[in-house]
């Protein structure tokens, strides 16, 4: 008997211990997703304006971008996420785009917009290096649904503080700058450069949601005649609050056919930048462009503790390009093969 009871209350402790874990992961996910959405492989499915506000309108089109985000799946109440994204060029030189989404994670939802625009200039037309700038207002609308919160054993009486869905909207704004070399770009972004108001949450709540941004990479060609294209690529992370940071290395491979379809295969892994070697997520990714229909979809498995409990995370792009027409300026121009 003594026994029975003994393993009992060890997988009670054991059980309470993942409970806690699980709690304070969401809750730190939480805080950080606030007008910071998940960037997990979006951009990697031929939408760098996800990164960026600086690559709104380069390229040949109007560019739309859907995307569907399920994260730890298994968990209940993990974060979930929809956006939009479009983009377009508006002159030869200038490019607006707008995105919008909807984020669930446990009982805090957040919805928004972002309405973009940048300029491309020339800084050597014969070794083609170009600089854009980008800036962003971002319309954020965050809420706690309370109606969602039950009673347990433990906790029989709801906090009385809580007497209703607690909302906030808040506006934001990000920018950018991008500098390209043939295949060769690298970018740098600053985003929610304004300080948040927190009155109506908890005063521990950051109120600093500032995050810097770089995005680099290089799109070269293989063998010739082979109509395959490489494009290695790393983003880093590092929130100003508290100067964690996260560091994404990715590697795509796309292969082109005559009538410039092409379907693409890569690899992403990610790590927090104190613990090179202990990755978050790792995962494959493919997809494939058919006349003007995008299609992609990534997986990435969970290495952390929460690897046990979920089977990781999902993410499906479905894209459509419209209005192709080369824009007389090489600046706007898109380094991927077309």
């Amino acid at each position: 008997m003594k026994t029975s009871l003994l393993m009992f209350s060890s997988k009670e402790i054991q059980m309470k211990k993942i409970f806690i874990y699980l709690f304070l992961t969401v809750i730190a996910n939480a805080y950080s997703q606030e007008l910071n959405l998940p960037v997990f492989t979006q951009h990697l499915a031929e939408n760098d304006f996800v990164i960026s506000p600086t690559y709104a309108g380069i390229g040949d089109n109007l560019r739309l971008r859907a995307n569907g985000l399920t994260q730890w799946v298994g968990i209940k109440d993990a974060p979930d996420n929809q956006s939009l994204y479009a983009d377009f060029r508006i002159a030869d030189r200038s490019g607006v785009g707008v995105s919008l989404y909807n984020d669930r994670n446990g009982y805090t939802i957040q919805t928004g917009a972002k309405f973009s625009f940048a300029h491309h200039l020339i800084l050597d037309y014969y070794s083609k290096q170009y600089l854009s700038f980008g800036i962003s207002f971002n319309i954020n609308n965050f809420r706690i649904d309370v109606d969602k919160f039950n009673t347990t054993i433990e906790n029989p009486v709801i906090d009385p503080f809580v007497t209703d869905d607690r909302k906030t909207s808040n506006q934001n704004f990000d920018v950018g700058a991008l500098y390209r070399n043939h295949g060769f770009f690298l970018s740098f972004n600053a985003n929610n450069v304004l300080a948040k108001q927190i009155e109506d949450f908890r005063a521990l709540e950051p109120n600093l949601l500032l995050n810097y941004q770089i995005y680099s990479g290089y799109t070269f060609e293989g063998p010739k005649k082979s109509g395959i294209e490489f494009e290695p690529s790393i983003f880093y992370q590092m929130f100003a609050s508290d100067k964690r940071s996260a560091t994404d290395i990715n590697f795509k491979m796309r292969k082109f056919s005559r009538n410039e379809d092409y379907y693409w295969a890569g690899i992403s892994y990610r790590f927090l930048n104190d613990q090179l070697m202990k990755p978050l997520n790792i995962g494959p990714m493919a997809g494939f462009k058919k006349n003007i229909f995008y299609f992609g979809y990534s997986y990435q498995v969970t290495m952390n503790g929460l690897s046990s409990y979920n089977s990781g995370t999902h993410v499906i792009t479905i894209g459509l390009d419209f209005l192709q027409g080369i824009s007389n300026c090489p600046c706007t121009q898109s380094a991927v093969h077309k």
